[in-house]
């Protein structure tokens, strides 16, 4: 199984964690787009689901799939369960996320959410995190400079870039991606990365995984949070 298959397996397994009908929130990265595709064939077949977007991207391809979607300042109500990726798992299921650069959107939605479903291929699983990603951190403009500076003496920095140009979040800030090596406590990094003027979110999600489905070579597994 390679790793394109292995997304598609997890995505459809996410499929069961849904309710019949309700609100649910929809993810923004590879993974979770096969996952939204999903949905849309079970909303073609009739489901009644609104669905609340973590991207522009992924709102985009929900409304050619015609699922139904509230709007960004709209009343969201209690999100039933929200489907999303991620870059990195580690073995307690803290997560790193934002590598579309979704990830404050994502954190929001997974705020809202009564249960959190993280879909990855085996390969995102990791002892701790930080031994593959760097953390992304969505900074704003104003004061960009000091905020990058704080953020340095956490760990290597680099101002994420795309198609040559300076990557700009749906929100209209920037990304820092802060590579610190694997991480011994994410909880005491995202505070100490939140008290820094400036600094929006971080892509470090502590504790916010209800279920982990990981897909491999021996088909799918599901790990749930303690």
């Amino acid at each position: 199984m390679n790793q394109d298959e292995a997304k598609r397996l997890a995505a459809r397994a996410a499929i069961e964690e849904l309710p019949d009908s309700g609100v649910i929130g929809l993810g923004s990265g590879s993974t979770a787009k096969l996952f939204v595709d999903e949905v849309g064939a079970r909303v073609k077949a009739g489901a009644k689901y609104r669905g609340v977007p973590t991207s522009q991207g992924t709102r985009a391809q929900a409304e050619a799939l015609g699922i139904p979607l509230l709007g960004d300042e709209e009343a969201w109500g209690e999100i039933a369960v929200t489907v999303d990726g991620a870059d990195e798992v580690d073995a307690k299921l803290n997560l790193i996320k934002g590598g579309g650069g979704a990830l404050t959107r994502e954190k929001i939605v997974n705020d809202a959410s009564k249960r959190n479903v993280i879909i990855v291929d085996e390969s995102k699983m990791k002892t701790r995190l930080g031994e593959a990603w760097a953390v992304p951190v969505e900074v704003l403009r104003f004061g960009f400079d000091h905020a990058k500076r704080a953020l340095g003496v956490l760990g290597k920095i680099s101002v994420r870039e795309k198609s040559g140009a300076t990557f700009v979040t749906d929100a209209g800030n920037l990304i820092v991606d802060v590579a610190t090596g694997p991480i011994d406590d994410p909880a005491a990094l995202d505070r100490a990365m939140r008290q820094i003027p400036g600094v929006v979110e971080t892509g470090l999600f502590v504790a916010r995984a209800s279920v982990v489905i990981v897909a491999g070579a021996n088909g799918i597994r599901k790990l749930v949070a303690r």
